[in-house]
């Protein structure tokens, strides 16, 4: 196989996975430790129309680790029937709780997202990932509107830039978390660093 067909190959794994055309990666700056993990996916006609967090919250003089898992609920695009959900690392330990479920109106799908960092804290307690929101739009038209949960940010940092966003005609489809392992007992930990989500047609 020549170098040129090769990375034919190479591009077109990359955007035809699961049976889903990937038309766009949506990314940002998250925080600074840990490794992606595997990428989950909708099922085939389905798209991410909402989302729910898994926070921990304040420990006092303990460790933070804030914001640690995202799940993604799915909705089938033609008969808005409910498909599942997309909750990568869900049999791994991980601290706090899950909230409730929020969605964008119904026909619409999440397109890109802002996520809320706090920047390393040297010799102090890091959190890195606190808080993530989304915006909603139909799939082929309109324009897309915030959605966040309540209270709209987490404990510690500052939102970033947002993402770009899914072209028409897509929407997101599946999730990327980036961990941190947990490092065991009197020691910094701060779980979920970032985010990646994949827009498909």
């Amino acid at each position: 196989m020549n170098v040129e067909r090769f990375l034919i190959v190479i591009v077109a794994s990359l955007y035809w996975v699961e049976g889903r055309e990937i038309t766009k990666i949506l990314t940002v700056k998250g925080g600074d430790w840990g490794s992606w993990g595997e990428i989950k996916y909708c099922p085939e006609g389905s798209f991410a129309d909402g989302y729910k967090m898994q926070i921990e919250p304040p420990q006092g003089f303990g460790d933070d680790t804030s914001l640690n898992r995202v799940s993604l609920s799915c909705r089938d695009a033609e008969t808005l029937e409910k498909t599942g959900n997309v909750t990568p690392y869900s049999n791994t330990r991980s601290f706090g709780s899950w909230g409730s479920e929020t969605s964008c109106h119904k026909g619409q799908f999440l397109t890109s997202f802002a996520l809320q960092v706090e920047k390393p804290q040297g010799a102090g307690d890091d959190t890195a990932a606190n808080f993530v929101k989304f915006t909603c739009r139909n799939k082929t038209e309109g324009e897309p509107s915030v959605l966040y949960q309540q209270p709209g940010a987490g404990y510690w940092g500052s939102f970033g830039e947002w993402s770009e966003i899914c072209p028409l005609g897509s929407a997101i489809c599946g999730l990327q978390q980036m961990i941190e392992p947990f490092h065991g007992l009197w020691t910094d930990d701060t779980e979920l660093n970032n985010l990646k989500f994949y827009c498909c047609q």
